[in-house]
C-alpha cells in the first residue's frame, strides 16, 4: 500500500517526516510530487526509499491514500488533471479548509476527507482535525485515524465548525508563540535577562502548562486559581490583562473567518469557471 503527497510544501513535508519518524510510515511506502520537482527529490534524498514522482497524475495513479496538500487556487486544476486517475476505493484527503468536501465529491471519485493538521504534529503531539464526506464508511475512519495516531490525536468534526477548530488547533501555535515572543521582548527590555535564557523559560513553561491542561486534568481557570492567589503579584497582571486585551480575540476570530470567507469564495468561483 502506498500512501501518496501531491505538495511537498511546509506542511506536506511537516505530514511525511511526522509519519516517518513516527513509524507510522515507512518511507518506500511514500510516493510524492510537487510543483518544483526538486522539493520532492530533497525528500527522496533524506529518505531513501522515498519515491520522488515525476508528476500528480503519477501519485494520484499509484496511492491507496493520497493526501492534497496544495493551495487553494491550485485545486481546480490539480482535479482535472488527477480525476481520471482516482479510484472509488482510495482515500482522498486534503489540507485545505476553504474546499469544501461537496467540492471535491463532485469531482472525484474515491472516500473524501479533510484533514486540518497542525505543526505541532511536527514533534508527534497536538491535533488533527477530521471532518469526513458522504462517501466514507466506519472501516474508512478507522483506516486514516490509525495512521494519524502516531503523529497526532485525530479528532472528528464537523465542517461547519473547520474554521474555529483550526483557529483553536492549527493557527493557535501561532497566536500563543507570538504572545510568548512579546513576552520575552518585555522581560528581556525590562530586566535585561539573556534573550535565549528567556525564551528557555518561557517555553518551558509553556509546555508544562499544556502538561497541567492534557494530562494534568486541569482546565484553564483551573491554572489561574492556582496560581493567581488573591492580592497577589500574578492577579495584578491578570487584571491588566483583562483591562488591554479586551476583545482582542473576539475580533481576532473575527479575522481569521473573514479570510476564510475569502478564500473560499475565491474558490468557489474558480470551480465555476472551470
Amino acid at each position: 500500500m502506498l500512501t501518496g503527497f501531491i505538495g511537498t510544501g511546509s506542511m506536506g513535508s511537516i505530514l511525511i517526516e511526522a509519519f516517518i519518524r513516527s513509524g507510522a510510515l515507512r518511507p518506500e511506502e511514500i510516493v510524492a510530487a510537487n510543483r518544483t520537482p526538486a522539493k520532492a527529490e530533497q525528500l527522496a534524498l533524506r529518505f531513501p526509499g522515498l519515491r520522488s514522482a515525476s508528476s500528480a497524475v503519477e501519485v494520484a495513479a499509484d496511492s491507496d491514500i493520497l493526501f492534497l496538500c496544495v493551495k487553494p487556487g491550485d485545486f481546480p486544476a490539480l482535479l482535472k488533471v488527477i480525476a481520471p486517475l482516482c479510484r472509488e476505493d482510495q482515500l482522498i484527503v486534503s489540507i485545505t479548509s476553504p474546499v469544501m468536501l461537496s467540492q471535491l465529491e463532485e469531482r472525484l471519485p474515491g472516500k473524501i476527507i479533510k484533514v486540518i493538521p497542525s505543526v505541532t504534529n511536527y514533534v508527534l503531539s497536538g491535533a488533527a482535525l477530521c471532518i469526513y464526506g458522504s462517501r466514507v464508511r466506519p472501516e474508512d475512519k478507522a483506516r486514516l485515524e490509525q495512521l494519524l495516531a502516531p503523529i497526532s490525536r485525530p479528532l472528528e468534526v464537523s465542517e461547519e465548525h473547520t474554521r474555529i477548530s483550526s483557529d483553536l488547533s492549527s493557527c493557535g501555535p501561532a497566536f500563543l508563540s507570538f504572545l510568548l515572543a512579546k513576552l520575552v521582548d518585555a522581560a528581556v527590555e525590562i530586566a535585561a535577562i539573556n534573550r535565549s535564557e528567556a525564551e528557555r523559560m518561557a517555553s518551558e513553561m509553556l509546555l508544562g502548562t499544556g502538561m497541567l491542561l492534557t494530562a494534568g486534568g486541569m482546565s484553564p481557570e483551573d491554572v489561574i486559581k492556582r496560581v493567581a492567589v488573591p492580592g497577589g503579584i500574578t492577579e495584578e497582571a491578570l487584571r491588566l490583562l483583562e483591562k488591554e486585551l479586551g476583545s482582542t480575540f473576539t475580533r481576532l476570530i473575527g479575522s481569521t473567518h473573514a479570510k476564510f470567507r475569502e478564500d473560499a469564495e475565491k474558490v468557489a468561483e474558480l470551480f465555476e469557471r472551470g
